[in-house]
This record gives structure tokens, C-alpha cells and sequence, in this order.
């Protein structure tokens, strides 16, 4: 009702009293009143015409912090928007259009905006929050401004600016810490030398992260720089890892191949495997992400390079389940002869899936399999040499990689 009647509650009751002082002037013979009626009708006219030189005024800018939110991560949102008016005009209210991809507040109390018949008008500047509701690239706006004249009897609604993409970046969830056993650490690039017995200059701190163990806690460091810091030795070269994230459909909804958000079994997914690949990379590992055709699904992240980690994380915002290839893999054959840790990521998996799973198990160091679906039988896997966990789609992803990584294979009889 308000977006299609354009007068304020003043202005209804000046058109509802304009019309009585027209009907009662012609019943009763009453001049006065129709010079009244006529008056209010001008009035009306006037303050319509004041809205139509109330325009916008240059471009629309949005910033928003950090520009890349995760999915249930909180982000901040300043616009600044020009109104440029013949005539003051009073406050009224702001609306920027959030997308389904973002929840939040994002509408207010825009300022009056003063006369500027020299045509630089005034600015707007607002500041909202939103939380990342669904991963994806989605747009926010238009802006819109609804002004009213300096009698308060009109409103006019006014679309700002274009609207700006948004980039909604899977959760990175925090996982415990690898088995510290030594036959499980190693990769395929086994020519890592620590620098150890060499002198103190071999040895790097680094902030303290969850995980860490506190007999690694750097004191001297820590000390100086006010701020936990653990031990870590230098290395000539990092071990490998690999992810393997199933993009099959025939493994998830066919949903998961029109739009990013779209799937709630692929979506867990897509955040299992860019929290292992975290968890990876900060263990040192350079972590390349594969689908399980064996492309490449993102470039090789360095051992260490937490940020950078996250940066790729960014780069799955708008990834999308495929059609399956001939070989319907879940592993790629490439993969079979990795002996460095090797995460999988798939969906529901049919008898002859679990045939093909076996080869990668007996020579990985660390073989997990995530399984993201309603029910699954881990025995087998387990038994087969796999570190299987069991997630259901939106579930707890930290809770299933407890369970693949301390328990896995080591409750089946071997």
C-alpha cells in the first residue's frame, strides 16, 4: 500500500479534507470552503513538483569489511549516495535490497537534504551489518531513498546507483591438530630436512594457534613480542598433502549444479574441505585441492601460509557440483600412488564407490574420508584402512574429522 500510494498520513488528510470542503461547499453554498479545498489541491500540486527536482546525485559507493565474509561470518556495510534537491527536504528513510545470500538490518532514517540549486547536492552515508547467510557471489542494492517535501505530504521513492557483487566465502571451521605420530607427518616430497642442532638461527616463531602444543611455546619470543608465540624449525622444503573434494552429481542433489547455496549435502562439503585444507596447510603441508576427476580446483597452497589459505577458501564461493565422467572415481587414479596425507570429501557412495576406495588407503600415510550424507556404514571403510567419518548435511563437520582422525581404522580388527 505504501509503495503504490504516494501520499504521507498529512498528505492523505489534506487530500480526504480537500475533497469534504469541495463536496460540503456544492451541498451547503459555502464559498469559503471551496476556495479552501482549492488552496489544499494547489498545496498538494506544489509539493509534487518539488519531488520530481529532487534527484539523485552521482554514483552509489559501497565498502564493505572484510570484503569477502564467510558464511555466518559478520560484515560491515557503508554507503554513500548523492540527493541533489531544488528545495530542502525533510528526513525520511533509507533501504539498501539485501540479497538472500546476506541477513541484516539495512534500513534507517536518511537526513534532510538542504537546497542545492548549484547542482553538487548533498551526500548520504550509512552504515549497517549483515551476516553471510549462503555461500555464492550474490548483489546487493539497489539503494533506495524515500524523500518527502517541506510540507510532509508527498513521498517519493528513488533507486540509487547499480548494485555491487558480494562475494560469500565458505566457512573455514576449526579442526584439531593431526596425529603427532612420525609415520603420519610425512608427504611425498620425503627431502625435507628440519634444520635442527645447527644453532638457535634455525629456529622460527610463530604466533600460537589452536592446536598447537604448549611444549612448543617460544618464551623468549612470546615475552618480546607480548603475545603467545611457538617454535617452528625451518625447512628446506614442505611435505605434500592432498584434498580431493567428489564434484559428482550423482553424489549430491542435482540442485548442486545450478547455484552455490542450492544443496545442503554440497555445501558441507565445499566447508569440510576448505577447513581441511586449513588444517593442512597450517601443519605445514603444501596442499593441492583436487576434484575427483584430478583437476586442480584451486593453485597449490604453500605449508604455513595461513593467509593464503584463506584466500583460496575465497575462491570457492561459487563452486557448483558437475556431471559425472565415465570413470565415476571418487579418488583419482593420480592420487593412488600419494603417500602423503590424503583428505576425501564425498557424498552418498554406492557399493562399487567403496570398491575403488581401497588402493589409496594402503599407501597414503593418512588416508581420511569424509562421508557427508543422511546414514553411511564406516565398517567397511574402516577396514579398509581409511580414517572414516560420518557428517550429516549442515552438520558438525569438527566433530566428524574427531572421529575419522582419533578413532578411524583403529576400532576394526586389522
Amino acid at each position: 500500500m505504501t509503495a503504490l500510494w504516494p501520499f504521507t498520513l498529512r498528505g492523505t488528510g489534506a487530500v480526504l479534507l480537500a475533497a469534504a470542503s469541495f463536496l460540503i461547499a456544492q451541498r451547503a453554498g459555502i464559498p469559503e470552503l471551496l476556495y479552501f479545498g482549492t488552496l489544499l489541491v494547489a498545496l498538494l500540486g506544489a509539493s509534487a513538483v518539488v519531488l520530481l527536482l529532487t534527484r539523485a546525485a552521482g554514483a552509489v559507493t559501497r565498502v564493505v569489511s572484510p570484503d569477502v565474509p564467510e558464511v555466518g561470518g559478520p560484515a560491515t556495510v557503508v554507503v554513500r549516495a548523492g540527493i541533489r534537491s531544488a528545495l530542502p527536504t525533510a528526513p525520511g528513510r533509507w533501504r539498501d535490497i539485501l540479497p538472500a545470500g546476506l541477513s541484516g538490518h539495512a534500513e534507517g532514517v536518511s537526513p534532510a537534504a538542504a537546497a542545492s540549486l548549484t547542482g553538487t547536492g548533498g551526500a548520504i552515508e550509512v552504515r549497517y551489518d549483515v551476516v553471510g547467510a549462503s555461500r555464492g557471489i550474490h548483489a546487493l542494492g539497489p539503494f533506495e531513498v524515500t524523500t518527502t517535501d517541506p510540507f510532509g505530504l508527498l513521498r517519493r521513492r528513488i533507486a540509487l546507483g547499480r548494485t555491487t557483487s558480494v562475494t560469500v566465502a565458505p566457512t573455514v571451521r576449526e579442526l584439531t591438530a593431526l596425529p603427532p605420530a612420525s609415520g603420519e607427518a610425512g608427504g611425498t616430497r620425503q627431502t625435507t630436512t628440519l634444520q635442527l642442532g645447527q644453532g638457535a638461527d634455525n629456529l622460527v616463531a610463530r604466533p600460537y594457534a589452536p592446536g598447537d602444543s604448549m611444549r612448543r611455546i617460544h618464551w623468549r619470543a612470546s615475552a618480546h613480542r607480548d603475545m603467545l608465540m611457538v617454535r617452528q624449525e625451518e625447512q628446506e622444503s614442505s611435505p605434500a598433502a592432498t584434498v580431493v573434494l567428489d564434484r559428482a552429481v550423482s553424489r549430491w542433489s542435482p540442485m548442486a549444479t545450478h547455484a552455490a547455496g542450492s544443496d545442503p549435502a554440497f555445501e558441507t562439503a565445499v566447508t569440510a574441505c576448505v577447513s581441511a585444507m586449513a588444517r593442512l596447510v597450517h601443519e605445514g603441508y603444501t596442499v593441492d585441492v583436487i576434484d575427483s576427476d584430478g583437476s586442480l580446483l584451486a593453485d597449490p597452497v604453500a605449508g604455513g601460509d595461513d593467509v593464503e589459505a584463506r584466500a583460496t577458501a575465497a575462491g570457492f564461493a561459487a563452486l557448483r557440483a558437475r556431471p559425472d565422467d565415465e570413470s565415476r572415481r571418487i579418488v583419482p587414479a593420480s592420487a593412488s600412488a600419494l603417500m602423503g596425507p590424503v583428505v576425501v570429501i564425498t557424498g552418498g557412495l554406492q557399493a562399487d564407490d567403496r570398491a575403488s576406495l581401497g588402493a589409496v588407503a594402503q599407501r597414503s600415510a593418512l588416508p581420511v574420508l569424509l562421508v557427508v550424507a543422511d546414514d553411511v556404514e564406516l565398517g567397511r571403510l574402516r577396514a579398509g584402512g581409511w580414517r572414516a567419518g560420518h557428517v550429516v548435511p549442515g552438520g558438525d563437520i569438527a566433530a566428524a574429522w574427531d572421529d575419522a582422525i582419533e578413532g578411524g581404522y583403529a576400532r576394526v580388527d586389522r
